[in-house]
């Protein structure tokens, strides 16, 4: 049973999705960064997906010197922001902590990082500039965390950018599909607006790349192209009754509830199908969103689920409860759900079995789909020798089949989170420079 009312203004819903990492104020700053034992070859920086100098930007804390730290942080990542409060600390560089081998609680880096960078943000502090131009030009194709990085670091050595964003806003997932817990639409885009006062990038917003005339425009004015487009629509299950109209996948949900926060319509009894990250933000935000029951239902095991543990444990908190080894065989209801009939399982050498005559039925007036997602084979397809593996774009030091063309991000991955896309797209931005220059 959820502990949340149905959210009926701004304030309500503030209330409900309040921030589960909030921002630091100047004294818990001073005494968590004096927790630190600025080990010597630390395993937090290992574990960080960019490898940020973690002991430095902390010692730099402790010292009062708040802009150091932000510097040191945005040299790594320039998501440095935003990583801070999305990454799942937990399992990288607070899991790495040395802290947790004594039972002791560790350091909240991911608290401290947003602390630092925030600093920077609010007060306008700018540690980059364009470069001088040199007449090349690139096309990046997503403004995802993977295209904003490539761009910072192609405008740092004045290469001119111009980013192609289908939707009317940037920042891919960031902005659009990580839950309102977690980050809020304020904090992002106030990110974006730093990183663009500083390196100049052009976005064009509702600039959908989609036809061959598109693709052959870009070759034609630019000398090199990113691939930074991430993952497409939730993928469908192929069973009856997917079309109904109380029906939804989760990414497409989770960016309504970002645009439209109390406005977004959910169910009373609410059930989630899937095991992954994406699952676990569905039911959490669900059951902050008043439903008063909020089913997890997984094919696997919970020992099988994709969700990191804490992930779990933090949808288990707000009152979801996970059913495991039951897979969905139809959608009921007569033009809306209003029930879903599963099968149980079991996993044979990896491979889910059904196992007959376990049928049951579980009643709902929603049901939401996080059952992955598909790539953009309508892009794709139209890029000559392009080669994909396992619907991913193949690429050797993030250069693709078409040496014209660079990938980085969940098209790359398969998808991977926010801290992957930056740390990928900065890399894949000097591939490109070497490229450029031969």
């Amino acid at each position: 049973m959820s502990e949340y009312n149905r959210p009926v203004n701004e304030q309500e819903f503030e209330q409900n999705f309040a921030q589960i990492k909030p921002l630091m104020n100047n004294t818990e700053a001073y005494y968590e960064s004096s927790r630190c034992l600025f080990c010597y070859n630390a395993p937090c920086v290992e574990a960080c997906p960019t490898h940020i100098d973690i002991p430095l930007f902390i010692r730099q804390i402790n010292t009062n010197n708040i802009k150091g730290a932000a510097r040191t942080i945005y040299d790594s990542n320039y998501f440095g922001n935003a990583c801070g409060k999305v990454c799942p600390t937990e399992v990288l560089c607070e899991g790495a902590c040395v802290y947790n081998l004594q039972d002791v609680k560790p350091i909240e880096i991911g608290r401290l990082q947003n602390y630092a960078t925030t600093s920077a943000i609010r007060n306008d502090i700018k540690f980059y500039s364009a470069g001088k131009s040199n007449g090349k030009k690139v096309a990046i194709i997503g403004s995802g965390p993977a295209g904003i990085a490539c761009a910072c670091e192609l405008r740092k050595e004045g290469v001119h950018v111009d980013i192609y964003e289908a939707r009317s806003n940037a920042t891919g997932l960031t902005v659009n599909g990580i839950a309102p817990y977690k980050i809020t639409n304020d904090e992002v885009l106030e990110e974006l607006a730093y990183l663009q006062s500083q390196f100049g990038f052009n976005i064009l917003y509702n600039s959908k790349i989609e036809t061959a005339d598109d693709i052959e425009k870009l070759e034609k004015n630019y000398d090199a192209i990113f691939l930074g487009v991430g993952n497409g629509e939730t993928s469908k299950l192929n069973i009856p009754g997917e079309d109904k109209t109380n029906v939804h996948g989760a990414v497409e949900l989770i960016e309504v509830l970002r645009k439209e926060h109390y406005n977004t319509a959910f169910g009373n009894k609410v059930i989630v199908l899937g095991g992954g990250n994406t699952a676990m933000d569905a039911a959490s935000e669900s059951a902050r969103m008043g439903a008063a029951s909020v089913k997890l239902i997984y094919r696997r095991s919970k020992e099988e689920m994709g969700a990191y543990h804490f992930e779990y444990e933090l949808a288990k908190e707000v009152g979801v409860k996970g059913i495991f080894n039951a897979a969905p065989l139809e959608i009921m209801g007569n033009g809306s759900a209003n029930a879903v009939k599963f099968i149980k399982t079991k996993t044979k050498n990896g491979k889910v079995v059904t196992i007959p005559g376990t049928e049951f039925v579980e009643e709902c007036d929603m049901v939401i789909l996080a059952t992955g997602q598909k790539n953009h084979d309508y892009l794709f397809d139209k890029i000559s020798n392009l080669e994909m593996v396992k619907n991913k774009v193949k690429t050797n030091n993030y250069q693709t089949s078409n040496p014209k063309y660079f990938a980085g991000g969940d098209c790359m991955n398969g998808g991977a989170e926010v801290v992957n896309a930056a740390y990928e797209g900065k890399f894949a931005g000097k591939a490109i420079l070497s490229y450029l220059e031969k």
